[in-house]
């Protein structure tokens, strides 16, 4: 016998209320309230009932009235500068599950590392009475630098601090020490001109101090000309990379280290192109370990740079703020970044 499905509500058709909800229970709305906010007492067999009504009118609260009334979205904001590279994909990933168990939903701002793209995501976030903010971006604008006083909500900052602003907690890979390992690998393997390819100005400090420092404890110079900037992107560590093997054969670098995959990976797309092998004719690690990683030719070398814990620890952070379960100083947690040895170093 076939089953005629119910039609789907039309849009003339109003949506169940919860003062409908409160009159097929027999309870008072507020008692509804109190069953779907958990916050009051309620008897276990009035649960019962209230939500076994909620199924049969199949009842979905009405967010935007729930904010309008409390003031508070449930939604937490992620800037990130570009939602391609696998990295903020993943952070993101983390900080989603970490509010999620908290009744938060989470969305997300690229700003494609354009200051006024991410001056017009902060705005809108104050417009959408967004409950906290997590800036994974690689700049962070004056207007974040006035921290929650200047946007009225939590923030957590990834990767840099805020130096002037006591009350923005902090999630940083352990950059220095990933990068110091990762030069510190390419010497022991014989390597002898190292050169690095940075990320944009004003990012990635840390990494570019670990490997002046990795060099320096070897009795190595530190040379300019081997040091050149990328923007992150694969495109970027592939032209960066051309740049470096076009010097002088006695002055080309034996060995690159790149401040993050893709990068590496573009690299490593340039080293082909010029038809050198890798690592024999030129090592190249990368930062991050993202999935890429382990299936470019050859595997590559590379820190772990904790994406996922990074933005679970973030989401951690801020939810302890919007709920007001911790409202003292900046607290900072700084995640270990290893080396991870594949083939390409």
């Amino acid at each position: 016998m076939s089953q005629t499905r119910p039609p789907a509500p039309g849009p003339d058709e109003a949506r169940v209320t919860l003062v409908q909800v409160a009159k097929l229970a027999g309870v008072s709305p507020t008692t509804v309230s109190h069953v779907l906010s958990g916050k009051r007492w309620v008897a276990e067999a009035t649960q019962e009932t209230v939500r076994e009504v909620i199924r049969q009118l199949g009842y979905r609260p009405n967010n935007v009235a729930r904010s309008l009334r409390t003031r508070r979205s449930r939604m937490v904001a992620v800037v990130v500068p570009d939602i391609t590279n696998p990295f903020y994909a993943v952070l993101t990933r983390g900080l989603a599950d970490a509010v999620d168990g908290a009744g938060y939903g989470s969305y997300v701002c690229n700003t494609d590392g354009v200051p006024e793209r991410e001056d017009a995501f902060l705005a809108d976030v104050r417009d959408r009475g967004v409950d906290g903010v997590v800036m994974a971006a690689g700049d962070v604008t004056a207007e974040l630098r006035t921290g929650p006083a200047g946007l009225g909500i939590p923030a957590v900052c990834v990767g840099g601090a805020l130096d002037d602003d006591p009350h923005v907690d902090l999630v940083t890979p352990d950059d220095g020490v990933g990068s110091h390992a990762a030069v510190s690998h390419l010497i022991r393997r014989g390597a002898r001109r190292i050169g690095m390819i940075e990320g944009p100005e004003a990012t990635g400090s840390a990494r570019d101090e670990g490997y002046r420092r990795a060099l320096r404890e070897h009795g190595l110079a530190v040379e300019p000309e081997l040091m050149v900037r990328g923007d992150w992107t694969r495109p970027g560590g592939r032209a960066a990379m051309h740049r470096l093997l076009a010097l002088p054969a006695e002055r080309r670098p034996d060995a690159v280290f790149c401040a993050n995959d893709l990068t590496a990976i573009g690299a490593i797309d340039a080293a082909h192109e010029r038809d050198l092998t890798v690592p024999d004719d030129v090592a190249v690690v990368g930062f991050d370990d993202v999935d890429a990683a382990t299936i470019v030719n050859p595997p590559l070398t590379t820190v772990r740079n904790p994406a996922y814990q990074t933005g679970q620890s973030a989401g951690e952070l801020l939810l302890s703020r919007m709920t007001g379960e911790y409202t003292g100083e900046g607290r900072t947690i700084v995640l270990p970044c290893p080396l991870v040895v594949r083939r390409s170093a």
